[in-house]
């Protein structure tokens, strides 16, 4: 009888640990690229995680019909806070996007129990990130080679149009249709019927506008070129605050300059890039949120839009320096009323080690 009590106890710990070890969170690869359906479990478990200061927000539809979700990060005070905005992969085929937006939730989750600036940050702000704006283009993005370079959306073309898209970041209210876009909706920069015609730019523009004068930043994350775009798009018109946002964006570039090596240009698209019209960036200074920029991430056009797996940690590693130069400025000034001289340089100093993050 003894005998078989032991074996009976022995058998329960062995249960105990093996459910234990089912319940234990499985390891995260933030250094490899992930289709959707793996980004959306992710969510789940980082919001279950953290269940005091992680929730999902579910904000709209695609064209498709899939929920468009994105990650609200901070601590609730009971009191209304000031935000912070962050959406990435709006153009379906730039993998790095989605792919830092993950690792930088993951990254001021990880600390801001430990790091009090992280800490404060969350606490006097609320993060909302969207690691995959685009999700209909994305997933698409992933079905063969043939459709890995695909950028716009997946709604249909107008009344007598064999083409599909619409490209996202051309289809917001801001001077939308006068530059740098096509009206053959078989083109890649196809701007829409209207402005935001389309479910994404909508979802974003009711979110956002119903709650505008919360918002510090608005963060949008594309690749690639190494460049940091401030509005506006359009040559003939400049932002009120252009000096404010080329001294912080220069700022955040000799931030992330000091993680690799890299360097990022800074300045508005038609000076660095191409003129355009309708972008996410040019709508939310039209709101009169102050800081809006545009990451262009890795590379200079090697790889392109193809970057391998094997550049997604040095490439997150300088661009969360870059994103928290700026979200730190915006922070600062609200609540210290702290200019640029005054900004922390340990941003630039990144505790990232190994390939692979508990979430």
């Amino acid at each position: 009888m003894t005998a078989i009590t032991h074996v009976g106890v022995a058998l329960a710990a062995l249960l105990s640990m093996a459910g234990a070890a089912m319940l234990e969170k499985p390891e995260y690869n933030y250094f490899k690229y992930h289709p959707m359906s793996e980004i959306s479990e992710w969510m789940v478990q980082l919001a279950k995680h953290y269940p005091d200061i992680v929730t999902i927000v579910d904000y709209g539809k695609t064209y498709e019909f899939r929920t468009i979700s994105m990650l609200k990060i901070g601590v609730d005070t009971g009191a209304k806070k000031k935000a912070i905005w962050m959406d990435c992969g709006i153009h379906a085929r730039e993998w790095i996007a989605p792919a830092f937006c993950q690792y930088f939730a993951s990254q001021i989750l990880q600390t801001y129990k430990t790091d009090p600036k992280i800490g404060e940050l969350i606490t006097n702000m609320d993060f909302y990130i969207t690691p995959v704006l685009n999700m209909d283009g994305y997933i698409y993005s992933w079905k063969d080679n043939t459709t890995r370079l695909w950028r716009k959306n997946r709604s249909p073309g107008p009344a007598g149009c064999n083409c599909s898209g619409t490209d996202l970041n051309r289809n917001f209210n801001a001077n939308w249709g006068t530059i740098g876009v096509s009206f053959d909706c078989c083109r890649d920069v196809f701007c829409g019927i209207a402005p935001e015609s389309e479910p994404e730019a909508q979802a974003v523009t009711y979110f956002v506008g119903t709650r505008k004068e919360d918002f510090l930043c608005f963060l949008t994350i594309h690749s690639y070129g190494q460049l940091l775009l401030v509005p506006y798009g359009h040559p003939n018109f400049t932002a009120d605050n252009y000096k404010e946002l080329m001294d912080v964006g220069k700022g955040a570039a000799e931030a992330m300059k000091k993680v690799h090596g890299k360097i990022y240009k800074v300045g508005t698209s038609p000076d660095i890039l191409y003129p355009n019209s309708g972008s996410s960036r040019d709508w939310a200074r039209f709101q009169e949120i102050p800081f809006s920029y545009t990451f262009e991430l890795r590379d200079d056009g090697h790889y392109g839009f193809e970057l391998p797996e094997d550049q997604i940690q040095p490439t997150c590693e300088e661009a969360y320096s870059g994103a928290l130069h700026i979200i730190t400025y915006a922070h600062n000034r609200v609540f210290n009323g702290a200019g640029p001289s005054t900004l922390p340089t340990f941003w630039t100093v990144l505790v990232v080690v190994g390939v692979t993050w508990i979430m």
